[in-house]
């Protein structure tokens, strides 16, 4: 497999030249992109974005960096999308998240820890060397009450209607039907989902059950995802 393309988008020209030349030297083949509207032309019309990952600055001039991860979520719900910012706040992080940014990573940030979370995005989204990986077993179509997942195809539906998903919100999905009458400490559901170590103070999974509720109130199945408080979360069978 050729090596995955990276999209900087970096206003400070100093920043965005360090963090393409570490992840350059990672193995990855990065485009720079100075402003969010040079970023838009860049991602182009068709019906495939040309790239695999995408850094994105909020602070950006001509298209900020919110406008730019909505335009690219109305084309690819699964594209990983990692936001840098000098903004703090916890409710910053949970409005992108809720946008659509898989991660978010403060200002001034270790290079080697934004390489790291790179590869895991990469990961997840099956961007890794075929020659690394065994050949997995073919997977059975899961059903749980109204809700069918098909874990090849990477589709989801509900009461016959089709809900478009993250990758990460499909992944805290598969994870809860494959054992539905489990309850899954927040620990195992962030670990499992992401990849990653959890953190006891992120409010990410949080989001992103929300998220996941509010797309499938329209099919009436939202309330089979039960909060077990203290614990994590749970499917509720019929």
């Amino acid at each position: 497999m050729s090596c995955a393309r990276v999209l900087v988008v970096e206003d400070d020209a100093d920043i965005n030249q360090i963090v393409t030349t570490r992840l350059t030297r990672a193995g990855y083949s990065c485009t720079q992109a100075f402003s969010g509207s040079e970023a838009k032309l860049l991602l182009g019309t068709g019906e495939t974005l040309p790239f695999d990952l995408i850094i994105c600055d909020l602070m950006l001039p001509g298209l900020s960096g919110e406008e730019l991860i909505s335009l690219i979520r109305e084309r690819d719900r699964r594209l990983p999308v990692i936001v840098t910012s000098a903004r703090t706040a916890t409710s910053d992080k949970i409005d992108l998240l809720t946008l659509g940014a898989d991660d978010y990573l403060t200002k001034p940030f270790d290079l080697d820890e934004l390489a790291a979370r790179v590869a895991v995005q990469l990961r997840h989204a099956g961007q890794v060397d075929t020659n690394m990986k065994e050949p997995s077993p073919a997977t059975d179509v899961l059903s749980f009450r109204a809700w069918s997942l098909d874990p090849d195809a990477r589709t989801f539906t509900a009461n016959g209607q089709a809900v478009p998903l993250t990758r990460i919100e499909f992944n805290i999905l598969e994870i809860l039907m494959r054992q539905p009458r489990r309850v899954f400490s927040k620990q195992e559901l962030f670990e499992q989902a992401w990849g990653e170590p959890y953190a006891a103070d992120d409010n990410t999974l949080n989001v992103h059950v929300s998220n996941i509720r509010a797309k499938l109130r329209p099919t009436g199945t939202d309330s089979y995802i039960k909060t077990v408080w203290g614990m994590g979360f749970k499917l509720v069978e019929g």
